[in-house]
């Protein structure tokens, strides 16, 4: 979805020194520093925990990840990626940010925003659909963030409701950043195949090469649950799904605007040449009349007010988070630091370079 100081620790800029140096520094931030206090989420290679800082009583969202699962996954490559391109984003409104990141020989930890707004998937099941401001705010804030990582030459790859989260005033968080793919040039392209399979671009499924497009059609995707309740080739048999995503005309249900249906069919266009934002990328989203109500000045400076208050009384409300989650005991091995941190079983030289911290005035200014 889609998570200060510590102590006499001190604090440096990924640009000012390289990546050995700062593995070597942020080894005084530790697992002991927090107090884990609930499970807030889960994915394949650990959890998402509320953590509060022992120091100063912060609260942070820690992605936990267990070495071993990575590994085996040969996953390690998403996970450094993952760490690379949260480095690149804190300058956003819309995108997370990274706080910290630390290793112990089993585990991977990235210290995130604590946000608590609830994820934009779980505010959709529970209202079925959402009327078309409150689905072009959403969009407009999330296009916002796309178009910014692709100013950085970074496809996105994974854009999903579960990975839209609200913040405690209802603007968009764009989370989880492992299947980004970076050093993508305006003309270039990649080919893995990787993403979720309700919103999976034409391009994707046939092995094509794909370039930024992909996530143009992933926007097409969302704004068309956000404003029908499913996806729009949605099928319970996924090889049916994906057939539809090929072959099936797009089916907009009656009742939205014509700048709405306009824009879904620009956006969900089986062709990524003739898809809407593979010309001027972001700017042809942004020019789309469907938007022409947004002041994307204002949109990116959030002096417009979301159209939907979370209304979280702090940050130990939990009332927008599965209980699921919430209910599951943290495990006391997620606080403890090891008596030694060198690892003897190779580990740690797969996620070589991991450890990070970031200086509190760059982030919040």
């Amino acid at each position: 979805m889609d998570f200060r100081s510590l102590g006499a620790y001190l604090i440096i800029t990924a640009t000012e020194w390289p990546p050995a140096r700062l593995e070597f520094l942020a080894h005084s931030a530790r697992p002991t520093d927090f107090d884990f206090l609930k499970v807030i989420g889960k994915g394949n290679y650990g959890k998402v925990l509320l953590a509060k800082r022992k120091s100063d009583g912060a609260f942070y969202a820690v992605k936990v990840l267990q070495k071993k699962s990575i590994l085996k996954s040969k996953e390690q490559n998403h996970i450094m990626a993952e760490r690379n391109v949260l480095l690149k984003n804190v300058r956003h409104p819309f995108l997370v940010g990274l706080r910290y990141s630390f290793q112990t020989p089993e585990k991977l930890y990235f210290v995130l925003d604590y946000v608590n707004g609830g994820e934009l998937f779980f505010h959709l099941q529970r209202e079925r659909r959402f009327l078309e401001p409150r689905a072009r705010f959403y969009a407009a804030e999330v296009a916002s963030a796309i178009g910014y990582l692709h100013s950085l030459n970074i496809i996105y790859r994974d854009l999903k409701p579960e990975n839209i989260l609200l913040d405690c005033q209802g603007h968009v968080v764009l989370t989880d950043f492992g299947l980004c793919k970076e050093c993508v040039e305006s003309e270039g392209t990649t080919s893995t195949f990787c993403g979720t399979p309700e919103y999976l671009a034409p391009e994707v499924l046939r092995q094509e090469p794909y370039d930024r497009a992909v996530d143009w059609w992933c926007l097409g995707a969302v704004l068309y649950e956000m404003l029908h309740g499913l996806p729009p080739f949605f099928d319970k048999d996924v090889a049916q799904m994906y057939e539809n995503i090929l072959h099936q005309p797009l089916q907009i249900p009656g009742g939205r605007t014509v700048a709405a249906c306009d824009l879904l069919q620009g956006l969900l266009h089986k062709d990524k040449k003739q898809r809407l934002g593979s010309k001027a990328d972001f700017l042809d989203i942004k020019n789309h009349v469907f938007f022409s109500p947004i002041n994307w000045d204002d949109l990116y400076h959030k002096r417009l007010t979301p159209p939907f208050n979370p209304n979280v009384e702090g940050p130990a409300d939990l009332k927008h988070f599965d209980p699921e989650f919430t209910q599951e005991a943290v495990s006391k091995s997620i606080g403890c630091t090891p008596d030694t941190m060198a690892s003897s079983s190779g580990a740690s030289s797969a996620f070589l370079g991991f450890s990070y911290a970031q200086d509190d005035n760059i982030l919040d200014s």
